[in-house]
């Protein structure tokens, strides 16, 4: 699923989730990476702030734990299915970020696409929302399957 997105968009693909030891951090437990060009790599295993970033919203929105992110930036998130951000986490940098639920509905994860601000653009969310979210409705069914 991932590198199907990564080759849909081109740009860097990531699945996050929280980091079960710190829950200030969240960790790249999958990514897709294309083959060549200026991309947004990002390790499996890495963690990462959950201060800042659109995967970190995310996880915020639907998460009890307490969070950096306002109650206004977590409803939007909520509302919209989504969360974009550009230059948050690191310069230069923007993101567009998914749920992907358990079976139970609950958020386990969060689904990344990003890449520089200068492919991206300023609302990352408005080109890739769509397929990003279908791509996490497709990762919900493999879970339910498995």
């Amino acid at each position: 699923m991932l590198p199907g997105l990564r080759d849909l968009t081109g740009e860097s693909v990531q699945l996050y989730r929280r980091d079960g030891m710190d829950p200030t951090a969240r960790v790249c437990v999958a990514a897709a990476e294309p083959a060549s060009g200026l991309r947004d790599t990002v390790p499996v295993g890495v963690r990462v702030s959950m201060a800042a970033g659109s995967g970190a919203k995310v996880l915020a929105a639907w998460s009890p734990l307490p969070s950096a992110f306002t109650d206004r930036v977590l409803e939007e998130v909520r509302r919209r299915g989504w969360a974009q951000s550009v230059a948050e986490r690191e310069a230069g940098v923007a993101s567009v970020s998914a749920p992907v639920r358990s079976p139970d509905g609950a958020v386990v994860a969060a689904v990344s696409v990003s890449g520089p601000v200068d492919r991206l653009g300023r609302r990352p969310g408005a080109r890739w929302a769509d397929p990003l979210l279908a791509a996490a409705r497709s990762l919900e069914v493999r879970l339910a399957a498995d």
